[in-house]
Parts: C-alpha cells; structure tokens; sequence
C-alpha cells in the first residue's frame, strides 16, 4: 500500500517527502506541511540517501553462504570453476529451494540499503516458471527488479537454449507487477550456438527488450569466439544482431579499449563486478574507462555497497585506475534503470522514484521503495526476517546434498 511517507529531517537537516511512489519534495525542511503526510518518521541520527542499485546478481546463489560444499581439489581456472561449483548449484536448484534463495537474498539485500536488482538466472532443471518465484520474492518484500533467463546450451542443447528464452518470453509478456520488469538473457557467448544468438537478438527486437549476457569476463570467451571466426564474443554478438542499444554486458574484463568505445558508441552498458572478478582471479576491466556506460555489481555476491565500493576502490587503486572514473560507477545504475521504468532515477529528484535508504552508524533504519515503508526501525516490515532466514537455513542442506549428487551434463556447442 503507498503511502504519503515524510521522512526527516535527518541530521543534515534534510526532508523527504513521498508524493505515492515518487519524490514530493527533497531539501531543507520546513518543506510541504506535516498535514499533508499519512506517516512521519523522525531520524535525526541518520543521513537520507538514493538506495543502492545493485547493476548485475544472481539471486538464485542466495543460499551460497549458508554452507555450501566446495570441491575437493581446488579449480585451477575460471572453466572449472564455473563446472565445479556454479553450473552444479545451478543444477541442483529446484522450485523450493530457489524460492528459500530468493527471499533470502532479497531480504538480505534490503536490510543492506539495495532498492533494486538486475538479476540474472539460471536453474537448468526448473526453468519454466522460474522467474515467477523470484519476481513474486521481489515484489512481496518491496524490491525493484530487472530479471531474466541466462538461456544457455552447456547441458542439453538447443532444446535448453529455447526453453531459457522460452522463460523469457512468457514472464514478459505476462507479467503485471509494478516493481519488476523482464529483459532478454543469454549465459555467454561461449555457452551458446549462433542460432540461439540470432533467436536472442529476435526476441528482444519482437518484445522491445533489451539484451543481458556475460561478456568476456574470462579469456574462454575470447578463444572460443575467435575459433568461431570471430574477433571476440562482443564482435559475434553484433554481428548476429543480438545487443540492441541500452543491453547490458557483465565483467568486460577481456575487452580492449577499442571494443569498449566501440561498445559506448551503441549505447550497451557494462556491468563491473569488483569482487567477483577478483575471487575468479580473472583479472581487472580498465579498458571500462574508455566508457561512462559503466554500473557497479556484485554478481552474487552479497548486495551490500559499501563491500563493493571498498573492493571497486582496492581494485582500481592496484591496476592504477582513473579513482575518478571508477567512482562514477558507483552512480552508474541510476540512469541505467531510469531505461527500464517509467521515471527517473537520478538521486531523490522531485517527481523521480522515491527509492530511498536512512543510514545511521548502526546500519538502515528505514527503506522506502515503490511508496511502501519496507524497513522500519530496522526491521523487515514486509516479512518475517527470522522465518525467512529459518526456510534457507533448512532448505540449504536439501540443496547442498543434491549439489553433491548432481553429475556432469556438458555438452559441446
């Protein structure tokens, strides 16, 4: 339910002042009449801030930090890790568990001041529907969301790569919650066929969609375009028509500056993901710089900013990174969800989004998306925050002993 919300002031003085889901009023107070809200929350303690847009994620990994098995003998690189951990959790998942991983991460991820997510899933095994649980998941708590189907061929084939963009289709076409809008996904080039790229490419020129898609974030993606007689996945992926302006590409780790301005001069968006590049150990994206494009991930990893932003800052220090530039990543998402939703993003703007955090010393006490008070004095105000944590923590050892059981189902592409 929306309500008329006046938040502050805060302890810059500043007051928010809700209009339904948008921003009324934002400045000094004494702003708008106190007579014009339903509801007025005090936080002299804390600083009113946008909420974070967490830019790439994978929701579906929800569960990863609650045990999770990990292989007996440690992956030499990027492909075996990928085989030995991600593509068997993405195996094993199923209706009940992904549904524990999804309210999980989202509620996790709201208590962390994250207002947005641009997921992008996969679960082999239970596909059809599968985007359901997580928009469900993400409009009951109060987070906005972007969300797609990675379709891929790496375990049966072609048949997979339609189902994928198969989910795809059905959730954007039948979907009607307001929070949570659908895109186009594919895995990565490397993990699919010209045919199902082109079918991409259709889809989004069919339904109006963008396109999101690992890119290049090891140098398997590199080789294995190339001995596609590509110059890379970015060039394979133009030129069979599949990235309409606005798509979005995760890591770009393996891109040169030329391929990224080329990549700017489209209007396609990157998506760096600091800490996750950094545990793969698949190396640092500087040829980003070559575009302002550029939003900040967690790919999976837990939605928390400061995380990231700490890591963003360590990363970029070491491969000698423009810091200016790699700060602006930190705001990037803002206009790139402004793309997707009917209004603007920029930072708590009359008539924008009224998507907004107050942060104190002790963490968020309070969050607003989409006119609803989702955080309360700290607390979950739109589920149970203890239940929640209770169904991962249970339905994580299901999970964990079908990961251990599920064999290998790779398929050459």
């Amino acid at each position: 339910m929306q309500e008329t919300i006046r938040l502050g002031p805060d302890r810059r003085g500043q007051l928010l002042v809700t209009a339904g889901d948008r921003v009324g009023y934002f400045g000094p107070e004494p702003g708008p009449p106190t007579a014009q809200t339903d509801r007025r929350i005090e936080c002299a303690q804390g600083v009113i801030r946008p909420g974070w847009i967490n830019a790439h994620t994978h929701i579906y990994s929800g569960l990863a930090p609650l045990g999770m098995p990990q292989p007996q003998t440690k992956p030499e690189n990027f492909t075996q890790i990928l085989e030995q951990v991600w593509w068997r959790l993405d195996r094993a998942l199923d209706e009940d568990s992904l549904r524990a991983a999804a309210r999980y991460y989202v509620a996790e991820s709201l208590t962390a001041g994250t207002t947005m997510l641009i997921d992008h899933h996969e679960s082999p095994n239970f596909i059809e529907g599968s985007l359901e649980i997580l928009a469900d998941a993400c409009q009951e708590l109060g987070m906005r969301a972007l969300i797609c189907y990675g379709a891929t061929e790496r375990n049966q084939g072609r048949d997979e790569a339609r189902k994928g963009l198969g989910e795809c289709r059905r959730f954007i076409e039948s979907n009607r919650r307001p929070l949570v809008h659908g895109l186009v996904g594919l895995h990565a080039s490397f993990t699919v066929s010209d045919e199902t790229i082109r079918e991409a490419g259709e889809l989004c020129r069919e339904l109006d969609c963008k396109l999101h898609v690992h890119m290049a974030e090891d140098g398997c993606d590199v080789r294995d375009a190339q001995a596609r007689g590509y110059a890379g996945p970015l060039e394979r992926l133009i030129e069979l028509e599949a990235l309409p302006p606005g798509s979005l590409m995760a890591h770009g780790v393996h891109l040169d500056r030329s391929q990224v301005e080329r990549a700017a001069r489209r209007g396609l968006w990157f998506l760096q993901n600091p800490r996750s590049n950094r545990g793969n150990e698949v190396g640092y994206p500087a040829a980003l710089a070559a575009s302002k494009l550029v939003a900040l991930g967690t790919d999976g990893y837990p939605s928390n900013r400061l995380e990231e932003a700490e890591a963003l800052n360590e990363e970029a220090t070491r491969h000698g990174d423009d810091l200016d530039a790699t700060d602006a990543r930190l705001t990037g998402a803002y206009d790139l969800a402004s793309n997707f939703f009917d209004g603007s993003f920029t930072p708590l703007t009359v008539g924008g989004w009224a998507d907004a955090v107050v942060e104190t010393a002790n963490g968020i006490s309070h969050l607003v998306t989409g006119g609803r008070l989702v955080i309360d004095n700290g607390a979950l105000a739109t589920g149970d925050l203890d239940r929640i944590r209770a169904a991962a923590a249970s339905e994580a050892k299901r999970l964990w002993d079908r990961m251990r059981s599920v064999g290998d189902l790779k398929e050459t592409v």
